[in-house]
Order: structure tokens, then sequence, then C-alpha cells
């Protein structure tokens, strides 16, 4: 019992540092959102939200060992073994670097001839293409790299560093916006550039924290063919369910490209990063808790495990409503207030990707918990199996005359069969009952998701769009959440854990 309270401790701490880093970034995103949009203008900007998905097509290679060295690095410090863990280290450095070799030869061919001679660039601005292909090729080279890094820090419980960086990178980032804007070269090319030389700086700075503050982090060029082996049958299976996920992202960008060109593009691209930055404040909770799953795992605590993933899908979906419900019923309003020039199509797609990612968070604890079995042959054939239907589904709508927006309503409905499977798939490898989860999770999202949108919704219709009614809403959904969130949503036993962390938390202002 003793051990579970400081583990909770430890994630409720690690989720407050985390938050505190992404109201900041938050705040830096979507300021630079706005400036590289107006400086860049609709079609540049939807030319490096497409050109940079074809680089992302080679994170299908790089996905899959990322979270094959994350899972090891910390099934080890949830077993304790130190030597084992610098031989991972170890190993997953040497992977990255040929990787990091493989895919700029790749990228390079594949990547410039798809880009030369399949995909739809305004004219006269292929060059430019050319050069966000080959930068963002770099960029992501030198962030695979860094991902050995990340993992130590994260695996490490290391939080306060992760925020600190990753603080660093958004504020180097800002001053893109501010070079961008006077630069008398070519926008998008200088801008292309100058997000190398801020992964290049990052890179460095991960290096040199984790080299003085984690043992293992001290490379060493070590060859264990047996490690490899077990992390190269890890990701060989982890490589399906990367795979199906970037042809429902990017590759239905894609689609949307070739059917509908680069205006559409750049609306994706903004729907994308708002709901993104949403979503941080859920992945840092998530971050969190991820190391604790496998950690327990590790450890034997399979009914601590199990606990832990049905309150983490829970938590996580109401954390990501508390934000979902005024930015669904106020779209319009913050994109125009946000944008100077808001793409078409933005509104119904922020909407759309906003319910989609709704559906996706409650999947996050389970996959981390099948990943922490190591043995992931039947989960990534099934979830990939039903996954991929996004893309031909897509592709299908569109040969059929279908509106943009079918993209989105393909991948809803793919995604509640996705869900369901993945509850059955828990089941045959761990013995997690189905049922739970549909009890501690289900249950109270299909009840309080409804209650918690009466009164903004009202709100929302009773007034003229304005300012005043952005922040009636907002204030009347945080408030309606909340409280639907504790009295329904909540079990009797976290209602009371929430209570003495309130009542803790105002003492210490008290005194």
């Amino acid at each position: 019992m003793a051990n579970t309270s400081s583990n909770n401790k430890r994630i409720a701490k690690n989720t407050l540092l985390l938050y505190f880093r992404t109201l900041l970034i938050m705040a830096i995103t979507l300021y630079m959102s706005r400036v590289i949009l107006n400086a860049l203008g609709v079609e540049d900007y939807g030319i490096y939200n497409v050109v940079g998905g074809v680089v992302a097509m080679f994170s299908l290679l790089s996905g899959s060992l990322s979270n094959a060295i994350s899972r090891f690095i910390m099934f080890e410090l949830g077993r304790g073994d130190s030597k084992r863990l610098s031989v991972i280290f170890s190993t997953s450095v040497n992977i990255q670097l040929g990787l990091s070799l493989l895919i700029m030869v790749l990228g390079a061919a594949v990547g410039g001839w798809f880009l030369n001679m399949q995909m739809n660039i305004p004219e006269g601005r292929m060059t430019a293409a050319n050069w966000v292909l080959y930068c963002s090729l770099l960029m992501f080279c030198v962030n695979l790299v860094s991902i050995p890094y990340n993992a130590c820090i994260i695996a490490h419980e290391r939080m306060a560093a992760f925020a600190y960086v990753s603080i660093l990178e958004a504020s180097l980032k800002l001053l893109i916006c501010y070079l961008i804007v006077i630069s008398p070269f070519d926008k998008l090319i200088s801008y292309a550039i100058l997000l190398v030389v801020v992964a290049l700086i990052i890179r460095f700075v991960y290096g040199f924290y984790c080299g003085r503050h984690f043992e293992e982090c001290r490379y060493r060029p070590i060859y264990d063919r047996s490690l490899l082996k077990q992390m190269g049958s890890f990701a060989g299976w982890q490589f399906l369910s990367n795979g199906c996920w970037l042809f429902n992202t990017q590759g239905v960008n894609i689609l949307i490209n070739m059917f509908f060109g680069v205006a559409l593009n750049a609306a994706r691209g903004v729907a994308t990063q708002v709901d993104g930055a949403i979503q941080q404040f859920v992945n840092n909770f998530m971050t969190a808790v991820n190391p604790q799953i496998t950690k327990d795992y590790a450890a034997g605590r399979i009914k601590e495990m199990f606990t832990l993933v049905c309150r983490g899908a829970k938590f996580s979906y109401f954390l990501l409503m508390l934000f979902a419900i005024p930015v669904m019923l106020e779209t319009e309003y913050v994109l125009t207030l946000w944008l100077k020039t808001v793409p078409d199509h933005t509104v119904i797609f922020l909407r759309l990707t906003i319910i989609g990612s709704m559906l996706n968070m409650l999947g996050g604890t389970g996959l981390t918990a099948c990943m922490a079995t190591g043995n992931i042959k039947r989960y990534s054939i099934w979830i990939s199996s039903v996954g991929v239907l996004v893309f031909p589904l897509t592709w299908i709508a569109f040969e059929f005359g279908l509106p943009v927006e079918s993209t989105y309503i393909v991948f809803i409905m793919v995604y509640i069969g996705v869900n369901v499977v993945k509850l059955y798939i828990m089941k045959g490898l761990l013995h997690f009952p189905p049922v739970l989860f549909v009890r501690k999770v289900v249950v109270p999202m299909l009840i309080v998701t409804p209650v918690a949108v009466i009164l903004p919704l009202i709100v929302a219709n009773s007034f003229e769009q304005s300012f005043l009614r952005l922040c009636l809403t907002v204030i009347v959904s945080l408030i309606s959440s909340s409280t639907t969130i504790f009295l329904i949503g909540l079990t009797g036993g976290e209602r009371k854990a929430v209570v003495k962390k309130a009542a803790d938390f105002r003492n210490k202002f008290v005194r």
C-alpha cells in the first residue's frame, strides 16, 4: 500500500511538472502557428505539412525501434538491473545511428522521387519543397538519435529535466518566428533550415544531461546479438502498428493533397496542430503514468497494473474532455481570434479531429500494458488489420466523390472497432477482464460526457459570438465538467484522494 501511495504521489508530481511545461509550450506553439501561417502563406504552409508528411512516413522504420527501446529501458529499470540497462542503452544508440543512415539514403531516393514525380506542388515552389524534404530528413534523423536519451529521462521519471529542455526547444522555435518574419531569403527554405538548427541544439542538450546524471547513458561500442534479436522481434511486430497509424495520418494527408490540393493540407495542418496542443495536457499525464505500468508488470504487480490501466484511461479521457468541450463549442471564434487567415474547412476538421482523439485516447494505457509483456505479435496483427482500414476506405470515399470530411468519419468508426478489439487482445495476453474496463472507464465516460456538455451548450447558444461568450463558455464548461467528473466520474476512493490533495495544497499556502 505504501509503495502504491508513493507511486501515485510521484505520478501526480510529474504530471504537474509536465503541465507547467505544457502551458508555456502551448502558448508559444499557438502563437508560432499564427505567425508562421501568415509569414509563409496558405500555400507554403500546406507544402510544409504535406512534404513533412513524406518524411514522417519513414517513422514506419524508426517508430517501431523507438518503442522497443523505451519498453526495454523501462522494463530493466523495473527489474533494477543496472548492468543490463547499460548494455540496452549502448545497443539502442547503435541501432538509431544505423537507422539514421538508412533513412537518409531511402528518404533522398524514394522521397525525392515521390515529391518531384507524384505530388501536387504549386508551380515555382518545387525547389523550396525539395529544401523542405532534405531539411526534414536531417531533422528527423537528429531526433532519432536523441530517442534513447529521451527514453532514459522518462523511464527515470526526471520530468523536471524533460520539461526544461522542452521549454528551451519551444523558446528557440519562438525565436524562429521572429527570424522568419525579417528574413530577406525564401521564408519556407529559411524555416526548414532553422528547424534543423534547433533540433541539433536540443540533441546536444539531451546528450549532455543524460551523460551527467545516468550512468547507463555513457555510450560504449557494444554488440549484443541476443539483445538485438529481442529488440528486432519486438520492433518487427510494432512495425505493423506504426505502419497502420502512418497510413491513417500521413497517408491520408497525401490523399487529401492528391484529390483536393495544398489548401486543404493547410486546413488539416492547422486542425492537427490545435488538437496536438490540447492533447499535450493528456500526454503529460500519460508520460507520467506509462513508466509505472511497465514497472508494475516487470515487478509482478499485475493487479496494481490493471487498476492503473483503467484509471489512466479514464483520467486521460476526462482531462481531454475538459479542453475539448469549450474548444468544440467555440471553434470558429477561437480560430478567428488566433489566426488572421483561417483556411477553409478548418473548423469542421478540428471538431472531428478532437472527437477522433478522444476515442483513440481510451486505448493508450492498454497499449502500454501490452507492450510491457514484450509479446505483441497477436496485438500488432489484429490492431493493424482493423486500424489500417482508414486509408483504403478514405481512398474509396474520395474516388466516389464524397467530401473531404468523410475521412474523419471513417477514422472515428474504425477506431471504435479498434478499441473493442484491443480489449479482447488484452484479455488473452494479460488475462485482463474487458468488463472491468467497461465498468470502470466506458460507463462513467458515457454518463459524464452528455451531462457535462448541457450547461456550456446552453450558454453558447444563448449569446451572439463574442469574446464575452467565449469567456462564459470556458468558465461554465470547466465548472460543469469538473463537477460532473467529481460527482459521477470518480469512485468514492478517488474523490477522497482528490479532496485530500486539495486540502494539502491549500494548507501549504495558508501556512
